[in-house]
């Protein structure tokens, strides 16, 4: 038998392994924007509360859940306010008494809602936001970038990036068990309009599936609970607010191993695997390309493109961004000759973000890396298979400049 004959009878014959196991799994193929899909996972699982402020690109996620209860195909208290601010408030007090809350923003208004996201983590509330990422004025820009994101980095909220709408849809399933598992509140994070607005095939999971894995909501602490009362948000003077900080630290600590079971309890539903970070063909590559987000798909074509010229190269794709996950960068890296991390945000005065973090994973360890910094994508700018290219080019051919390079700039 001819090669080429026994990889088709290879190929056929997983198709209807795989077809077969997705029948059982009773999964529904379809299209869907990354905002329609997130409010697909939100009616699967049918918060009680989702207090609501629209804001560009993040509104497709709340009108078409709207829909969903305006059909009373959900049983959601959708509360209208007059800011971002007052949402984010409004989370605070129905996760305080007891309710399954959730919510959605970008922009300005996660910028606007910062001064009360440090008050949702500190109480420890479990609410789970959908944030479509993007460029923060001046100028105003509507258009995906990473700095709102990277400027409520340090609030204390779990941050998990998504590359595409599948994992748009499948991250907020895992976040929301996730922000209840550990008591802290959770960003699922997609780019604006490049995943929020685009059209792609995913697999969604039946409703029966997505309520048993979510399960019901049963604080142990809550306001109305008149039958064990508590107060919330105290004065926390000298002489405990140092020991309240720790134990919210400690909880971030706890995240990596719940992140890991949980992911694992999903794959058992969904066949698909999700890990802190995600390696593409990088346990023998010597030059590594580090990125989060949407460019990851356009960098892993060029991976393969750069593969089959024989070029050893790979990438790291960044899955949980807070906490951060210094250890596994570290073990994903250390076999590289060279690493470029690419960031979709500034750090005005100080390297990017993602950059710092890439460089903290490997302070210590003996790892001689060269380790570049580029910015792209700001404002929405595109980004093409000829910049990433690029990138890696000038690693093979050892071309570095110490200061940040600045990827398709005029």
């Amino acid at each position: 038998m001819r090669n080429g004959s026994r990889e088709r009878i290879n190929f056929i014959i997983y198709i209807k392994i795989y077809t077969s196991v997705m029948n059982n799994n009773k999964t529904k193929n379809k299209a869907l924007t990354g905002g329609a899909a997130m409010a697909e996972a939100f009616r699967q699982i049918n918060p009680d509360v989702m207090p609501v402020y629209p804001i560009t690109p993040q509104t497709p996620i709340i009108e078409t859940f709207a829909k969903f209860q305006a059909e009373r195909i959900v049983e959601t208290e959708i509360i209208p306010v007059e800011s971002e601010h007052s949402a984010m408030s409004a989370c605070v007090g129905s996760s305080a008494a007891g309710a399954r809350t959730v919510t959605a923003t970008s922009s300005q208004g996660l910028a606007l809602m910062n001064e009360v996201l440090y008050i949702a983590s500190g109480l420890r509330l479990p609410i789970l936001m959908a944030v479509s990422a993007r460029a923060l004025s001046a100028p105003i820009n509507i258009h995906g970038e990473h700095g709102d994101v990277m400027g409520a980095r340090d609030t204390g909220w779990i941050q998990i990036f998504s590359e595409n709408v599948q994992e748009a849809y499948d991250n907020v399933i895992i976040g929301l068990k996730l922000a209840e598992k550990t008591m802290l509140p959770i960003m699922v994070i997609m780019d604006g309009f490049i995943t929020s607005h685009s059209v792609e095939n995913l697999e969604i999971l039946t409703d029966e599936k997505v309520k048993s894995f979510a399960g019901e909501y049963k604080p142990e602490k809550f306001l109305l609970n008149l039958e064990d009362p508590v107060t919330f948000g105290p004065v926390g003077l000298p002489n405990s607010y140092f020991e309240f900080k720790i134990d919210q630290g400690k909880a971030m600590e706890r995240v990596f191993d719940m992140y890991k079971k949980i992911t694992g309890d999903f794959h058992t539903i969904s066949l698909r695997n999700y890990d802190l970070l995600e390696k593409y063909k990088s346990d023998d590559a010597e030059q590594i390309i580090v990125i989060a987000g949407s460019a990851a798909g356009t960098a892993k074509e060029v991976v393969d493109k750069l593969r089959n010229e024989g070029k050893k190269v790979g990438l790291v794709k960044i899955k949980l961004f807070r906490p951060f996950p210094h250890k596994e960068i570290a073990e994903a890296l250390k076999n590289s000759k060279s690493v470029a991390v690419l960031d979709r945000a500034m750090s005005f005065g100080t390297t990017p973000p993602l950059y710092s973090e890439i460089v903290n994973s490997l302070h210590g360890t003996y790892y001689e890396l060269l380790i570049t910094s580029y910015v792209y994508g700001l404002g929405g700018r595109d980004i093409f298979q000829k910049n990433i290219e690029k990138v890696f080019n000038d690693m093979i051919n050892g071309r570095y400049i110490e200061e940040e390079k600045y990827l398709n700039s005029k």
